[in-house]
């Protein structure tokens, strides 16, 4: 009996011993150099965005913290390696768009869930799509776009890179517009711009800042934004919820998530670092430069926010019935 009970003693010294090893872990977390996922390859702007958070970061938390770029399968591949890893807040994720909200619209669905196999713990930023023409197109404002798609059903054709954020704002446009309008399928954001450039086709909506230099030169006319607010490096261009479609928005977004089971300590010291972090001029500046609007925010609005972005595209697909790979 005297034995069993200087077991259990031992097994519960050990057990308290663990937890304030843990507790003492939390406490001084970071420890050492913090891996960052880019699920997408280098050079583009998710991985300017986890160089950013990387940088501030480091310097908030005063350990490293490194990118790690990891394309491939729209994302799936990086992130799945996220939602795999020990949770102990030493492997985050750039979290986006694409690779937590579209993807789930699709089938077959990624190996990860991304309401339930991350925290996640602040976004970052957003950018709106820029719906933009060639300038020898009739219309010059979004409302005279509409009335010409309307009276001209069919006429309209549009650069289409499948499943893309510009893809899917333009199938919710169709939608709540009522247009008739054609895709013309490219490969990639930058061929089709160079066609509207060069008036091979009409338009398409892009990111912003790919948009931006070619709208300031006047190579390309900017008709109307996605966000709920006019952005400001587009002052004078109306939002598509201003000019008719009221709660109209579809934003590129990321953020900073870990694997689900974090510990809420780790998760807490990340939020306020991202929130002060961005909070600083500088840091702002960096990406207000290309017409993101900074959107540090805590975790709890970024899970919620991620939620409903998930079942909006999910709505959006449904009725569009666009599938991967048409």
């Amino acid at each position: 009996m005297k034995r069993r009970y200087r077991l259990l003693a031992f097994g519960l010294c050990a057990s308290l011993l663990g937890l304030a090893n843990s507790a003492a872990a939390q406490d001084d977390y970071p420890s050492h150099a913090v891996k960052i996922i880019v699920p997408f390859p280098a050079g583009g702007t998710s991985d300017l965005m986890g160089r950013l958070i990387a940088e501030v970061l480091g310097r908030q938390l005063k350990q490293p913290f490194v990118v790690e770029n990891k394309g491939g399968a729209g994302g799936a591949i990086g992130s799945d390696q996220v939602a795999r890893s020990a949770p102990d807040g030493y492997t985050l994720l750039l979290s986006g768009i694409g690779s937590n909200a579209i993807i789930h619209a699709f089938k077959p669905a990624p190996p990860y869930d991304s309401n339930k196999d991350f925290v996640h713990i602040s976004q970052l930023a957003a950018g709106p799509n820029v719906l933009v023409v060639n300038p020898s197109f009739p219309a010059k404002t979004f409302k005279e776009f509409i009335a010409w798609v309307k009276a001209h059903p069919g006429k309209f054709d549009y650069g289409q890179v499948n499943a893309s954020s510009g893809h899917l704002t333009t199938e919710y446009l169709k939608q709540v517009a009522g247009l008739d309008m054609v895709g013309i399928p490219y490969k990639g954001g930058a061929p089709a711009l160079t066609d509207v450039l060069s008036g091979q086709i009409n338009g398409m909506f892009t990111n912003q800042d790919a948009a931006l230099p070619h709208v300031k030169s006047g190579n390309l006319r900017a008709l109307a934004v996605t966000s709920a607010e006019r952005n400001p490096l587009y002052p004078d261009v109306p939002t598509v919820a201003e000019s008719g479609y009221p709660g109209f928005t579809a934003v590129s977004w990321t953020g900073l998530s870990a694997p689900k089971g974090t510990p809420d300590a780790v998760v807490k010291k990340l939020e306020t670092a991202m929130v002060r972090g961005f909070a600083d001029p500088a840091a702002k500046a960096k990406l207000e430069a290309t017409g993101f609007v900074v959107v540090a925010q805590g975790s709890v609005p970024y899970t919620k926010f991620v939620q409903s972005e998930i079942a909006r595209w999910e709505d959006v697909v449904r009725k569009s019935g666009i599938q991967l790979g048409n």
